[in-house]
């Protein structure tokens, strides 16, 4: 499942090689919008919503109103295997072909949407239906702590390792900074939120490291970029902890909010 910095990382090249320009060719391998053609439309922006990647288009002018087309919006969730790949016009993909989904092609560059698992094309006035349900985004205009804070304190009795993962309270973060958060304020993942004394630090603690990462090529959570171990706890089950010592664990964390299990790192000693 990708980051928010993920998200937000490729909707700035998507952003960058089409926004401006007019859609050439279209061509959604998806069965829902098989016979959908985009050309002429308007590449208007590219923009994110915690994990989910929003196109706007405009229409093409249309002299006659009773023929006039609304502005739509492709959304994109890239799930565990999606991404969006950006080649020249005659340039050859990297990834097979049938793994494709989405291509769209401008003047000087294509957009390929390799494995992604959910697409769909709305009015763009009809967003809301599809993101409308996310809490506030910790790298978007809307980001809201003091509203973070008040989501997450509304379930008590919900552990905070499995609320940081439900979008609906806040929207960009994923397991790894689920586990990087949670071992920066020291809470064991299994900590109910009722318990946690201040969930201000956490929020903060979340949208610093998303926000400090965003343009980074390469994700840390423990400081410089160039150091050997970017991630405090992440993907170091039986490692020393950078702090401490300790042998870093692993267990499965089962979502309330998506209902699928996943690994959660933390430190026994630091996080007690």
């Amino acid at each position: 499942m990708p980051e928010g910095d993920s998200v937000y990382q490729a909707t700035a090249r998507l952003h960058q090689a089409l926004a401006g320009q007019v859609l050439l060719r279209s061509d959604f391998r998806v069965p829902a919008l098989s016979t959908t053609d985009l050309s002429g439309y308007l590449v208007k922006e590219v923009r994110p919503r915690g994990k989910h990647l929003l196109m706007r288009f405009t229409p093409p002018e249309d002299h006659d109103p009773a023929f006039k087309k609304p502005p739509l919006t492709l959304h994109s969730h890239l799930l565990m295997e999606g991404r969006w790949d950006i080649y020249a016009p005659a340039e050859r993909w990297k990834r097979p072909a049938h793994t494709a989904r989405v291509v769209l092609g401008v003047e000087s560059a294509t957009a390929v949407g390799f494995d992604i698992a959910q697409v769909k094309l709305v009015p763009t006035e009809n967003e809301d239906e599809l993101i409308g349900h996310l809490g506030p985004d910790l790298l978007g205009a809307d980001w809201d702590p003091q509203l973070a804070a008040r989501n997450l304190r509304s379930q008590p009795e919900r552990s905070i390792g499995d609320a940081l993962l439900d979008q609906r309270i806040m929207a960009g973060v994923g397991n790894i900074y689920r586990s990087e958060v949670l071992f920066l304020a020291r809470l064991n993942p299994l900590t109910l939120i009722g318990q946690v004394v201040n969930l201000e630090k956490v929020v903060q603690t979340s949208q610093r490291l998303l926000e400090i990462n965003k343009n980074r090529p390469r994700r840390v959570t423990t400081g410089l970029a160039r150091t050997r171990e970017p991630y405090w706890v992440y993907g170091r089950t039986g490692k020393p902890c950078l702090r401490c010592g300790t042998r870093i664990q692993q267990f499965t964390l089962e979502s309330q909010s998506s209902g699928q299990d996943r690994d959660c790192y933390f430190c026994p000693s630091c996080q007690s």
